[in-house]
């Protein structure tokens, strides 16, 4: 009997209207439209001024859901990854299913920072290969602008808000859907890349908030020079061991942190640019919203056709990394 596999089959994205540029960060910080562009590859991100990640989130799904032309009531889980949640609890999740009124539904949250779509993607295509639901939504959301402190120039740079979503429902072909992936995680990076304040380490207090714990802190340097290799290392890994080359592969899609990053891992996997998706330029690193988000849009263009194969691959903070090899089935409709 055929293996029950987990497909997706609708996409849905939203990005907040106000638009941060290289210019405007100019009259904030001491750095240069230049200076960000040519290490960065990023032009411009967008800045959700009101609302939180539940409303980013339930935006997404509500795209999601007018693609597939199915009723909110009809989703069965909503996982939603993210580092910004709305609150501790309740789940991000759960706010996003009475945004959209999916009442039927259950969910929680994932957590793995730029690889939490991907964890998120994995966790739900177990529940379809199961056989337990049939109708699962995987959110990326987060809004990176309330957790990024706007003096620190090295960083606030690189970040905006966003939020991509899939539907994931069964096939029972064998050779399409997602077919394999690769997850990892390594807990020696904390110390490279986190967020110390407001858990039960340090919990909110004058002092936490005068340290500046309460916003994200990277050593670029640093999470640059494992990325670079971790992204590359599973990106050729799951093309491997699945028989196939770079050229087999329709179109790499990149978590959006920093385009050398992307270069290198393209170049090692032997495939083209043209053949990798790249919004970053757009949107700057949206965290775990960057994967689902260049699905959307580039599935609404019309360039992501079915039975093309593609790879999703993304490096984010824990160290959590990781790859998946998906035949994509979402029919395009004009």
């Amino acid at each position: 009997m055929p293996k029950r596999r987990a497909t997706i089959t609708a996409v849905g994205h939203y990005v907040p209207e106000k638009v941060l540029t290289n210019r405007d960060l100019e009259k904030m910080v001491d750095t240069t439209d230049e200076w960000i562009r040519t290490r960065t590859g990023i032009e411009e991100r967008r800045i959700l001024e009101q609302g939180a990640t539940s409303d980013l989130g339930a935006k997404a799904v509500a795209a999601l859901l007018k693609n597939r032309g199915m009723r909110a009531d009809e989703v069965e889980i909503i996982i939603v990854a993210t580092v910004t949640p709305d609150m501790f609890f309740p789940s991000t999740a759960c706010l996003v299913q009475e945004k959209v009124q999916a009442k039927n539904a259950w969910g929680f949250d994932v957590s793995a920072a730029c690889s939490g779509f991907l964890f998120a993607l994995i966790t739900g295509a177990q529940f379809i290969e199961t056989g337990a639901y049939k109708r699962v939504v995987v959110v990326g959301a987060d809004k990176m602008s309330s957790i990024t402190d706007y003096t620190d120039r090295n960083n606030c740079i690189l970040f905006g808000d966003a939020a991509g979503a899939v539907l994931l429902e069964p096939t029972d072909d064998p050779s399409a859907g997602i077919l394999d992936h690769i997850l990892r995680c390594d807990g020696s990076g904390e110390a490279a890349l986190h967020m110390r304040g407001g858990g039960s380490l340090n919990p909110p207090t004058h002092e936490t908030v005068d340290k500046r714990l309460h916003y994200l802190y990277q050593d670029g340097k640093a999470v640059f020079k494992v990325a670079v290799v971790g992204m590359a290392d599973v990106s050729v890994e799951i093309v491997e061991r699945n028989g196939l080359k770079g050229t087999d592969i329709d179109w790499l899609v990149p978590h959006q942190a920093n385009l050398r990053i992307i270069d290198a891992t393209a170049k090692r996997m032997g495939i083209d640019k043209s053949k990798v998706m790249i919004n970053i330029n757009r949107y700057g690193n949206t965290t775990a919203a960057t994967i689902p988000l260049c699905l959307s849009e580039w599935w609404q263009s019309g360039m992501l056709r079915k039975d093309q194969k593609i790879v999703l691959a993304a490096f984010g903070a824990g160290y959590t990394w990781g790859s998946v090899l998906v035949r994509w089935t979402a029919e395009h409709q004009a």
